[in-house]
């Protein structure tokens, strides 16, 4: 049966994850490898047209001031850190990732990067995959001469893996500019096949750098942000070169992830359905306690999808009532509403099992 998202149902499956499975889960560490839609902070630290780094960015966040998340609040790492019962991961760049807090976990996401290392090159400076995965290593390296190899294999290997990738080799890449060079090179069901191609090397990559539980988030509905409805809609429709895109995208996500997990011989990795959890709250905003899933709360111009989110933008006076934060990006309560069909949701939203089964079976080898 599928979970609908109500605030007090929500309370509820977040107090029975915390009060039943997270004392039984000692130390967890979690990782956080990806995007806009994780990033914790790191652009903060480059030199970077990517970053969150000014008010309104983390208005309802506990310090009212902005962290670097793209968010007016809490974005899905730090809702899935509250459901384990942890403290938010701290971004790897941050200097306060020392001691004690290395054991939490790190997050190593950058908003802008994508499978793809050409994927958001008009942001200079980020931290794109496969430097996430170096700087993985070289965290590994800081843990172990904190409490030896051994224990810091143990901590890696129990620890929760987030990994959210895809939407940029689109919206970054592909559909960047008419006739950019990727869609000069493919056409789009080889381009989705050639991406699914480079992510397999890179979950394979995580499996060997110690990963043995991992969420992979598939894409949203990536042509429904007001970005893409200020560019592309005249009656608020979503833009139907980017959703098809998903279309073909997400099946062959969850195939490459049976296929990797048949590999190794044990579910190491578990497929989100982003898409899905996007669409159930952009197609009845109102059963999901929202007024509009069309115009974001920060912005301007058509559906405040024009630009970035900044202090002179038009801005919402309730955050809850939107869905969209800004032209990209999800609000703190929408979010909610994702982690909780990541916790309970049924085989329509996660395979092989949701996050609550799986700290249900960890629980016992942790």
């Amino acid at each position: 049966m599928d979970i609908n998202y109500s605030p007090l149902g929500f309370l509820i499956s977040l107090f029975l994850i915390v009060t039943f499975l997270a004392p039984q889960v000692k130390s967890r560490a979690f990782y956080v490898f990806g995007d806009s839609l994780v990033d914790n902070g790191n652009n903060d630290y480059l030199v970077t047209t990517a970053r969150a780094d000014n008010y309104p960015y983390g208005i309802d966040y506990p310090t009212r001031r902005p962290t670097g998340r793209f968010s007016n609040g809490l974005n899905i790492p730090d809702i899935i850190s509250e459901a384990i019962g942890m403290p938010s991961t701290l971004p790897y760049l941050s200097p306060q990732l020392t001691g004690e807090n290395l054991l939490v976990g790190a997050n190593f996401a950058s908003a802008g990067i994508g499978i793809l290392n050409d994927t958001g090159i008009q942001f200079v400076n980020i931290i794109r995959i496969s430097k996430q995965f170096e700087y993985f290593e070289q965290y590994q390296q800081r843990v172990s001469a904190l409490i030896g190899p051994e224990a810091t294999q143990q901590l890696v290997n129990q620890a929760l893996v987030l990994i959210t990738l895809g939407g940029n080799d689109f919206v970054n890449n592909y559909y960047l500019i008419p006739f950019s060079a990727r869609s000069r090179q493919f056409t789009l069901p080889d381009y989705v096949v050639y991406l699914i191609s480079e992510y397999g090397k890179i979950l394979r990559k995580l499996y060997e750098l110690g990963a043995r539980r991992v969420l992979v988030t598939g894409t949203g509905a990536m042509g429904c942000a007001p970005a893409e409805l200020a560019q592309h809609s005249r009656n608020g429709e979503c833009y139907g070169a980017l959703q098809t895109a998903a279309a073909l995208f997400n099946p062959q996500l969850v195939n490459l992830i049976a296929s990797v997990n048949a590999e190794i011989g044990q579910d190491v990795f578990v497929a989100a359905n982003a898409y899905q959890m996007n669409m159930d709250y952009l197609s009845n905003p109102e059963q999901f306690g929202f007024v509009t899933s069309k115009v974001a709360c920060c912005g301007q111009g058509p559906y405040n999808g024009i630009g970035l989110c900044t202090p002179i933008s038009n801005l919402c006076p309730n955050r809850d009532l939107y869905a969209f934060w800004d032209a990209f990006h999800p609000t703190e309560k929408a979010n909610r509403i994702i982690v909780n069909q990541i916790l309970t949701g049924s085989s329509k939203y996660m395979h092989p099992m949701n996050l609550s089964t799986v700290m249900l079976l960890d629980s016992s080898r942790i």
